[in-house]
């Protein structure tokens, strides 16, 4: 937790495979960005293919379910930005890689230019506990019978229930 008191900006970039405690230290970032072909999770598919199935070779399954690709993890808001990679993956050309990365990196940092230590805090804090947080749209509207609402609870919890 010590990157989460930092007065600088801090953006990880996640290039292969983010996962386990460390891929936990990563979320504090005030931007998480993913090459796309990079995964990122707290536990790798095969571990929790053995804890949820015991069995491992359910892994495939699991890494569906999880929803560890850079895609995945945009639409839900946990990573900032997907970095593109070059054609064959980042591994067939580093120097175009990096030129995709500094680039990601100096418009992330120009953004946050001029916020002040505490606002940095802030940024990272309201990030890291949206994490996780999710809403659903009501998909209909049951009436309760009219019996069923109207209940008198300070009657009934005195006794006094008719």
């Amino acid at each position: 937790m010590e990157m989460a008191k930092l007065s600088v900006p801090v953006i990880v970039v996640v290039i292969g495979e983010g996962g386990s405690g460390g891929a936990l230290a990563m979320a504090v970032g005030n931007r998480v960005l993913m090459l796309e072909h990079a995964i990122y999770s707290a536990i790798s598919p095969n571990g929790a293919a053995s804890i949820l199935w015991k069995d491992a070779s359910k892994a495939d399954q699991a890494a569906e379910a999880m929803k560890i690709t850079a895609k995945d993890l945009l639409e839900m808001e946990v990573i900032e930005e997907i970095v593109p990679e070059p054609r064959g993956g980042a591994h067939r050309d580093y120097e175009a890689s990096a030129a995709f990365i500094s680039e990601a990196l100096v418009r992330h940092l120009d953004d946050m230019k001029g916020w002040s230590g505490d606002q940095l805090k802030q940024d990272r804090y309201e990030k890291f506990r949206k994490i996780g947080s999710v809403t659903f749209e009501p998909q209909a509207t049951i009436e309760a019978p009219q019996e069923l609402v109207e209940v008198d609870v300070a009657s009934n919890l005195s006794g006094n229930a008719e």
